[in-house]
């Protein structure tokens, strides 16, 4: 029995050992980020232990592999795409993260020849679908990368589920649908990245300052934007501010993806799945650091003609041309805010106490401004449709955007 007695001991000795060995490596996360686990269908989470260890609040406790052989600035290896022959086709593919409640149909509808994938991203049963539901669309977008980088094509799109929204593009009847159907490959794969909205505002020329330590409701990541920063990119010195035309909507070439490593695409991910920022936060972080990983610039703000040119052949001949066009936009704005209030004055109707001649003058200020829009209206359609007639020419689009053309290539 003694015998028996030892025996059983040294098994629960044993036992215990391994089940202590297992948890102190559970905690200190080692071994166990290695290699790829599954996480959901069509989804893989791979090494991200080369690139940093994460601390169980989210935070890098420390940096080592790759980050330490990686330039100290993003922008030392970024250079301009080489274009294929005038004439050529790229293949694209519209990345979209979506909501089970999202209607897209106008993208088949619409755009029944360009090639999606569609992420939803409140459905862990769905074809493609996030490995957490977190960081709204960057989730998807590193996603779709870390997914596809040894078989991306030549044009990636990066959209929102929305077609009509307020930060489309204004030119375009704020149309997705349009946005894409015009977006030039050529352009995107010259660039390397192109934010899809020319206007500036909100976003530039500067949007988050790093040294800014009250919190205001509009820019509520700005107070932990220093944190964050030396989490993501902790070679790279804390810019004074970061900005963008909002608002994560974008295009990037093959080559422009490839640029950066993979394990970068990974540990980013990797650092919102661990973030104790919340799904807002982490999300409205990335908004505007987007251009910061894929051109090295902390502030990326195109003319805003030449976004329209290059980006979709909207070419009004150059910025004094377009600021004229601006201008008129403005005015037609101005004429329909006040025909709006002329218009609730009305609504009262019979029986208040306005003045007949008041009301009199109203009625003829209302006509005139009627007037007024209905001219402005046309003027403007003759003038953006010169604008797209000019863009159709290659050599116009390169001149307006201050390129030379090479013969066998595009713009």
């Amino acid at each position: 029995m003694s015998a028996l007695k030892k025996l059983a001991q040294l098994i629960s000795t044993a036992a215990f050992i391994v089940l202590f060995s297992f948890l102190n490596k559970l905690n200190t996360g080692e071994d166990f980020s290695r290699g790829k686990h599954r996480v959901g269908k069509h989804d893989e989470i791979l090494d991200a232990s080369a690139w940093s260890n994460l601390g169980l609040d989210g935070s890098i406790s420390e940096a080592r592999g790759s980050l330490d052989s990686a330039p100290s600035s993003l922008s030392s290896h970024f250079r301009p795409g080489i274009l294929k022959p005038l004439g050529s086709t790229y293949s694209r593919v519209m990345i979209i993260p979506r909501l089970q409640s999202d209607n897209i149909s106008w993208v088949s509808d619409e755009l029944p020849d360009v090639e999606t994938a569609v992420y939803i991203a409140n459905d862990p049963l769905a074809a493609l679908h996030p490995p957490k539901n977190k960081g709204h669309e960057v989730m998807i977008y590193l996603s779709y990368i870390i997914n596809h980088y040894e078989a991306l094509p030549d044009i990636l799109i990066f959209m929102h589920a929305h077609r009509w929204t307020h930060h489309n593009n204004a030119l375009l009847a704020y149309d997705a649908a349009e946005m894409v159907r015009r977006l030039n490959s050529d352009y995107v794969t010259r660039e390397g990245y192109v934010n899809l909205r020319c206007h500036w505002s909100p976003g530039c020329p500067e949007w988050l300052h790093s040294g800014n330590p009250r919190e205001s409701l509009e820019k509520q990541e700005e107070v932990v934007l220093s944190k964050c920063w030396s989490e993501l990119f902790p070679s790279d010195p804390l810019p004074a501010a970061l900005g963008q035309a909002c608002c994560a909507q974008f295009a990037l070439s093959k080559e422009r993806v490839l640029s950066v490593p993979l394990s970068r695409f990974v540990f980013y991910r990797d650092w919102i799945i661990r973030t104790p920022l919340s799904d807002y936060m982490s999300g409205r972080i990335w908004e505007y650091s987007w251009q910061f990983l894929f051109t090295g610039q902390s502030i990326y703000c195109p003319a805003e003609h030449i976004c329209y040119c290059g980006g979709f052949g909207l070419c009004f001949g150059g910025a004094s041309e377009f600021e004229e066009f601006e201008e008129l936009r403005r005015k037609k704005k101005k004429f329909e805010l006040e025909i709006n209030e002329l218009r609730n004055r009305r609504a009262f109707g019979p029986g208040t106490d306005v003045e007949p001649q008041r009301s009199t003058a109203s009625a003829v200020r209302f006509a005139h401004l009627s007037n007024q829009i209905k001219v402005l209206e046309q003027e403007l359609a003759l003038r953006k449709e010169d604008a797209l007639e000019l863009g159709l020419n290659p050599e116009n689009r390169a001149k307006e955007c201050g390129k030379t053309l090479n013969e066998s290539e595009g713009l």
